[in-house]
């Protein structure tokens, strides 16, 4: 996972700790397993101790426990942590040369640890870190061997000096075959590495969207039933108001204090629709829907109702264009639609419907001349119990996306912020209408009439 430099802290900052922690755990493991390898290899020929070699790779490892300790006491200081992890590929790929160096030159196995180094890199900042690692061994590993061929470097004392006189033909061969190794073992650690990083992301992904979708099914188990408790006493109220404005004994106070409590209960019922619909969705019942017509009566109905006396809603599209879709689904989308709109849009504003043909589709256009949407809320605006409002539920748009998913509508939305918003619904390709058909159009509505 790529790491911002000069970000300690946070989860990248941590995610890092943790990496170098164990990259510093590791380092100190193979140091002592190299030690180990070295004692073995030379308790048979009689351990020299003042042998020139021998005080070179102590010194070395010496020196690169010594550095393991920096590093540990940089690392609980949780700053520069990204130069902290470039300083030690570097040097690690300093510590190799030394052990090629005293190895046998351009000609030494220990060349491969430079490919380890590659691989720590990716591990902990990625391409980068692999590149870094990559070029400082090439770099590293190219000098001694120039310099050992052109005497400028004397091989150690104690080291046979034929080890180390190889032709100007077998030192270029040595060259180019670690050079292109260490470039593949780049390129391939650099690949993995990223591989890796999409995966964990899309991993944190998935997790996040299964606990939020096991929140948001329990709560829509909850609304469900909430909503089931609170419809009946809806429609006493509803009925009650309405009673009660056809008495002649009421004043005109009266009266409009009962258009008051209509309204409120349809905009309850409204909501209490939507909560079950999102609760527990059906599956369409497809036929062939007048598109036009149930637009332009959701037009008219929202026209009578809510804000609709303060907020013209307009209605564009003559012909009539049938598509397939379920009567009733088809009605509550565009109804969430326009209604999402109307409550978007300031006092005098204007909402603009439309049901046009686009190339071989039927669209459904809702245009607001609303606050508008930023980036942010535009990537959340259809999931459920998200809303932009204070007064809002966030569950009108998350049934219109939840029914556009089941019939395979597809929904795009522009805005920019304090400029309005427009959605745009394909509906499928245009089916052809016969009277029987054009009237279903209208039947099986789940949208609440206007008081």
């Amino acid at each position: 996972m790529p790491v911002r430099l000069g970000v300690p802290e946070g989860v990248a900052g941590l995610t890092l700790a943790r990496r170098l922690a164990w990259v510093i755990g590791a380092r100190v493991a193979i140091l002592l397993l190299s030690l180990g390898a070295i004692a073995a290899i030379n308790v048979d020929k009689g351990f020299d101790v003042g042998a020139t070699t021998v005080q070179i790779v102590v010194a070395t490892l010496a020196g690169a426990f010594a550095l393991a300790a920096v590093y540990a006491a940089i690392l609980r200081r949780g700053r520069h942590l990204v130069g902290l992890a470039e300083a030690q590929l570097v040097l690690d790929q300093v510590t190799w040369t030394i052990l090629v160096y005293v190895t046998g030159g351009a000609a030494s196995g220990a060349t491969s640890f430079y490919g380890l180094t590659c691989l720590l890199g990716a591990f902990l900042i990625g391409l980068r870190g692999s590149a870094i690692a990559g070029l400082s061994g090439i770099g590293l590993y190219v000098a001694v061997a120039t310099l050992l061929y052109s005497g400028y470097l004397p091989p150690p004392v104690d080291q046979p000096v034929e080890a180390y006189a190889i032709p100007g033909e077998l030192l270029s061969y040595h060259i180019l075959v670690n050079v292109l190794v260490l470039v593949v073992v780049m390129m391939l650690t650099s690949y993995l590495a990223d591989r890796l990083r999409r995966a964990s992301g899309r991993l944190v992904e998935a997790e996040a969207r299964a606990e939020s979708a096991e929140r948001l099914a329990a709560l829509g188990r909850l609304s469900a039933a909430l909503a089931h408790e609170i419809r009946n006493p809806l429609g006493s109220i509803a009925g009650s108001a309405q009673l009660l404005r056809t008495s002649r004994a009421l004043g005109d106070d009266d009266r409009r204090l009962c258009e008051i409590i209509q309204r409120e209960t349809s905009r309850l019922n409204d909501l209490v629709t939507d909560m079950i619909d999102v609760a527990r969705p059906r599956k369409p019942d497809l036929v062939i829907v007048n598109a036009t017509r149930t637009a332009r009566e959701v037009v008219d109905l929202a026209a009578k109702s809510g804000r609709g006396s303060d907020v013209h809603v307009a209605f564009a599209g003559d012909e009539a264009l049938g598509v397939e879709a379920d009567p009733a689904q088809l009605r509550q989308l565009v109804w969430n639609l326009v209604r999402n709109a109307v409550q978007a849009s300031v006092a005098g504003g204007e909402v603009r419907v439309a049901v046009r043909m686009a190339g071989q589709d039927v669209v459904l256009t809702v245009e607001d001349e609303g606050v508008g949407i930023d980036s942010q809320a535009k990537e959340r605006l259809f999931d459920a119990f998200f809303t932009t409002r204070s007064h809002g539920t966030g569950i009108g748009l998350a049934v219109v996306k939840q029914i556009a998913d089941e019939h395979g509508f597809r929904i795009d939305v522009e805005s920019e912020q304090g400029e309005g918003a427009t959605f745009r619904v394909t509906l499928g390709s245009r089916k052809s209408l016969s009277g029987e058909t054009a009237a279903v159009a209208v039947t099986g509505s789940s949208v609440p009439p206007p008081p």
